[in-house]
């Protein structure tokens, strides 16, 4: 039976061969590991060189060891790393001399959910672990590292602590009712309000555009056959990822490639073209990109500038499509402001030539929420944008009740949830349910 006072162990570097390969060890049992692996007495926090025993006495390998003493370590327990050799027999081997000793295999993400709570990291933290490793551009990767270094939660701790003081005025307001003191006349409550909310946008913002860094911005290019569909998406990616013909219906399936901007992951689709068609295996590409277009955070469809033909497409947001005229080089300047006032579009391109894909570029990266502006970035994710905005509404809702100073008592409990709210991002507010989804994604070992 498995149990959180196990000591736990894993191989903690990738699979396959590498020059350094380390299993990690956290638990009550460390050092009686530690000696029966090295045959010595090891000092904290130092790396000795040593010869890594069977149990026979044999060596198996050798390599640097250091033992950290709980709580100064990563998870708050006793923890040992062996540093060998990076070749997967001897990591497994290096591993089992571990098991025979009274460690077990720590499920994924266990090192760190020990970590969590040890109180060594906060949630949010915690999180940030897994998606630097994830990362996907650098962008994404710095955001990471600031939220694993704990500059998300001191933000949400900021937003929190002036929460926590205006539900003290709140009461003080409540428990002097009687008195002649008004407590919600003072003018400061009214910039503090201000002042509150201003912090709410700012979080909201740098954390909306850390989840489009982790999770990137999907496209769907749509239109009809021959418009230019996938010399486009060939454009954007800077290779010949589609196959490109003159015969219409070329493209047959969905075909998707990812690239970054401006360290933003944009992954892009490019669909059958939409038309009136008998071709059994051609209906079967447009009923895919139809079902691509519905799921899309926005489609972009492509008008052939010669021949525009706008394509029967599932029923869309405005906000969500916008039109691109290619072929613009085989038009003249006038052709194309008609084209461009009948069908509301802004882009013309060329994927032939290469014409202002600088600019349709800029337009995916703004459509994305892009805003270099923005600095101090969070890597985030959906569930923390959730938690922001229902906190952000009650905040707002407690702040009209007070404006009306009617029933302070429902807006106290309204800044009580906005509390509740953001500290679901850091677990100091959680479920276990959610814990488990949370670590359950994490690699072994961390």
């Amino acid at each position: 039976m498995e149990s959180a006072t196990d000591t736990i162990a894993a191989i903690a570097t990738g699979s396959g061969k590498a020059g350094i390969g380390v299993v990690r060890i956290s638990g009550s049992l460390v050092e009686t590991i530690a000696t029966g692996i090295t045959a010595k007495a090891l000092m904290p926090r130092h790396a000795h060189h040593l010869s890594f025993l069977d149990e026979h006495g044999q060596v198996v390998d050798e390599g640097i060891v250091i033992r950290f003493v709980a709580p100064h370590s990563f998870t708050g327990e006793d923890v040992l790393e062996l540093q060998g050799h990076g070749g997967p027999v001897i990591l497994d081997l290096l591993l089992q001399r571990v098991l025979q000793l009274g460690a077990r295999v720590a499920k994924p993400g266990e090192f760190s959910e020990r970590a969590f709570h040890n109180d060594k990291l906060d949630l949010a933290q915690a999180e940030a672990i897994s998606d630097l490793i994830e990362s996907s551009s650098v962008a994404a990767a710095r955001a990471a590292v600031r939220s694993m270094r704990g500059e998300f939660s001191a933000h949400i701790e900021l937003i929190n602590t002036e929460l926590v003081a205006l539900r003290v005025w709140l009461e003080a307001a409540m428990d002097f009712s009687e008195e002649e003191i008004d407590f919600l006349a003072e003018p400061q409550l009214q910039q503090r309000a201000v002042n509150l909310i201003d912090q709410f946008g700012l979080l909201l913002a740098r954390a909306e555009q850390g989840q489009r860094l982790r999770d990137g911005f999907n496209v769907v290019i749509a239109g009809s056959t021959n418009a230019g569909k996938s010399s486009l998406l060939n454009q954007l990616a800077g290779d010949d990822t589609a196959i490109v013909t003159n015969i219409a219906g070329t493209t047959r399936d969905v075909l998707q490639t990812d690239i970054t901007l401006q360290g933003v992951p944009i992954h892009i689709t490019d669909t059958a073209g939409i038309r009136h068609t008998e071709d059994v295996v051609e209906l079967e590409g447009i009923r895919r990109a139809t079902k691509a277009i519905a799921s899309a955070d926005h489609v972009m469809i492509v008008l052939d500038a010669l021949t525009p033909v706008m394509p029967e497409l599932p029923e869309l947001n405005a906000q969500q499509v916008s039109v691109v005229l290619n072929k613009s080089d085989l038009v003249d300047r006038s052709t194309l402001d008609t084209l461009q006032q009948q069908f509301n579009s802004t882009l013309h391109v060329s994927a032939k030539t290469g014409s202002n894909m600088d600019a349709l570029a800029d337009h995916i990266l703004k459509l994305a929420g892009h805003d270099q502006q923005i600095e101090g970035v969070y890597l985030s994710r959906r569930r923390h944008i959730d938690a922001i905005e229902v906190a952000l509404l009650s905040t707002r809702e407690a702040f009209e009740r007070l404006k009306v100073n009617t029933m302070p008592e429902l807006a106290a409990e309204e800044l009580r949830h906005a509390q509740q709210a953001l500290e679901i991002i850091t677990g100091r507010f959680d479920t276990e349910d959610l814990l488990g989804e949370i670590f359950s994604n994490f690699c072994v070992g961390k």
